[in-house]
């Protein structure tokens, strides 16, 4: 072989150790607002960490991470392996493996029935734009007043005993609209007899339509409550009869 086939050899080689390095793009959000993929979730890893948008990261809360769509955009996000679906906000950046189109919170994984693969094929359909929010107030100006001579302290007054003030008791926990979601299917016959097992034992079970483009899924729940303390009791009750349960603010 002669020189020059030498080098184009080496030419060669160069070229396909590069395509061999290249990570995988995750395909963009269409114009329909829709994007297809893998999806993946983390959790105890991050829990407790702040976020893209400034909220600390609670791993048992509805929320996901995207690397293109504004953050506070509410997404549905359905596996094409078991047709299940969960409705996420997106509240941090990721996932940042090549290929992956958007990373699940603990609990929205769990609800589309992932944790254990770890990833799985989705469909992510926007749902609602991210809610502005009102800047905060500018601070009031410093006045800086002009040095004054400096005169001696009075004499300090006599020191009176006060009556003791009793404490202010602790706020009470702000009244909201918390929801115990337990599944959403685009299946509207699974999704009514799954109402219908939970019904059982929990008589405030129901379906509620979303419709999502031309798509419509039908979630079962329970409540909503007033306080989140009410609804963390009644899932950790529907927990115990057998199907997973995570909570949804629904002021948010």
């Amino acid at each position: 072989m002669g020189w020059w086939g030498r080098v184009g050899v080496v030419a060669a080689l160069v070229v396909i150790q590069a395509c061999s390095l290249t990570k995988p793009v995750a395909p963009p959000v269409g114009s329909d607002g829709r994007q297809e993929g893998v999806a993946s979730w983390y959790g105890p890893g991050f829990h407790g960490k702040r976020t893209a948008n400034g909220e600390i990261y609670d791993q048992y809360e509805l929320t996901a991470a995207h690397t293109t769509l504004p953050l506070g955009t509410r997404v549905m996000v359905t596996s094409l392996t078991n047709g299940r679906a969960v409705e996420v906000r997106v509240n941090d950046r990721g996932p940042f493996v090549g290929g992956r189109v958007i990373d699940l919170s603990y609990a929205a994984a769990r609800v589309i029935g992932m944790i254990g693969p770890g990833t799985m094929p989705v469909r992510v359909e926007v749902i609602g734009a991210p809610v502005a929010i009102a800047s905060r107030r500018p601070a009031p100006p410093v006045v800086r007043e002009r040095a004054r001579a400096v005169e001696p302290a009075p004499a300090p007054a006599p020191v009176v005993a006060k009556t003791p003030v009793a404490e202010p008791p602790p706020p009470a926990e702000p009244r909201g609209a918390y929801t115990v979601v337990v599944a959403t299917l685009s299946d509207a016959g699974k999704a009514e007899h799954l109402r219908s097992r939970i019904a059982l034992k929990f008589p405030d079970a129901q379906v509620s339509q979303i419709d999502v483009g031309r798509d419509r899924y039908y979630r079962v729940h329970v409540g909503p409550y007033a306080y989140r303390g009410i609804a963390v009791a009644r899932a950790e009750l529907v927990n115990r009869f057998g199907y997973p349960a995570v909570i949804a603010d629904e002021t948010r």
